[in-house]
């Protein structure tokens, strides 16, 4: 009524038309397997760097975004130094587990993380209805042999499955899933229950943005008719033996003072088995935080 006009540019209106959402691409990465991810030397950024730059701390969000996984080196080995540099990015998301996890192996808490046994490939709080978004390892200490951390690439594997099995594809990320926890030890009582399918995408362009993969917390599938159970569970095949595949591990033996960023939406970690004392210490991230802190900083995330 007060004889305003608001006008809209050609580009402006292609990038936000129907078709062009299709097209776009909400957050770019690199999809890897343990070839693509040592051929291009992703460098770790310097702890200095990145507590005290800009450009220290955006180059380590850039590769974080690219690939999922970032490093930084000559971190302080001690719980507080490793809280400093996750605050640097997010807010620390407190959880069943406490703000900062601090561990050795424990067999009083009711969970195979808190062990000396391998762990196989999985993302972290399926049980969770919104999984933790990051999540920071720093090893500490380890007086013995074994225990170096694998990682795959999730959206690797899942682009695998679509290209092989489009069917096995779309099956998995329509199927609602339950995982659930249950911890009754010592002072340590929990229940969770987390639903939702092991692939998720935006319905717009199909673009994947969380896997939900833990065969450890994978409750009984009761949530589908029983005829769909036999065919998801033959997309869920497809989908592990790609996760499986040799060529798609990474193997990184984690030494105090090199810290490890995992985006666990899209980047499956485990580790094999050891011997000896280890102590690790780490923390999950809030999700919104740190691509906040990206875009803050020019990047698309």
């Amino acid at each position: 009524p007060d004889g305003h006009v608001t006008r809209y540019g050609l580009e402006w209106l292609v990038k936000n038309s129907y078709e062009g959402q299709k097209k776009q691409v909400m957050q770019p990465r690199i999809l890897w397997n343990a070839d693509i991810y040592r051929q291009a030397q992703v460098p770790a950024v310097d702890c200095r760097s990145f507590l005290e730059t800009d450009e220290g701390l955006k180059e380590f969000l850039q590769n974080f975004l690219l690939y999922g996984i970032a490093f930084v080196d000559n971190v302080t080995p001690t719980k507080e130094d490793t809280q400093i540099l996750a605050e640097r990015v997010s807010l620390i998301r407190e959880t069943i587990y406490g703000r900062m996890w601090y561990f050795t192996s424990d067999f009083s808490r009711g969970d195979t993380a808190y062990t000396k046994l391998a762990l196989d490939r999985h993302t972290d709080t399926t049980y969770f209805q919104e999984p933790c978004g990051i999540q920071v390892f720093h090893c500490l200490k380890h007086e013995g042999t074994g225990g170096r951390t694998l990682l795959v690439d999730g959206f690797h594997a899942a682009e695998q499955v679509l290209r092989g099995a489009p069917e096995h594809f779309q099956l998995l990320t329509k199927v609602p899933l339950k995982h659930e926890y249950v911890e009754n030890m010592g002072d340590c009582h929990n229940h969770m229950i987390g639903v939702g399918p092991v692939l998720n995408v935006y319905p717009w362009n199909n673009e994947l943005y969380l896997i939900r993969y833990n065969n450890y917390d994978r409750a009984v599938i009761n949530t589908v008719p029983y005829d769909v159970v036999h065919r998801w569970y033959a997309a869920h095949r497809t989908l592990t033996t790609e996760l499986r595949r040799p060529e798609n591990e990474l193997w990184v033996k984690l030494k105090p003072g090199k810290a490890l960023f995992i985006d666990n939406w899209r980047v499956l970690h485990g580790r094999e088995a050891f011997t000896g004392y280890r102590q690790l210490c780490g923390c999950y991230l809030t999700r919104d935080d740190v691509l906040n802190t990206a875009r803050l900083l020019g990047l698309q995330a």
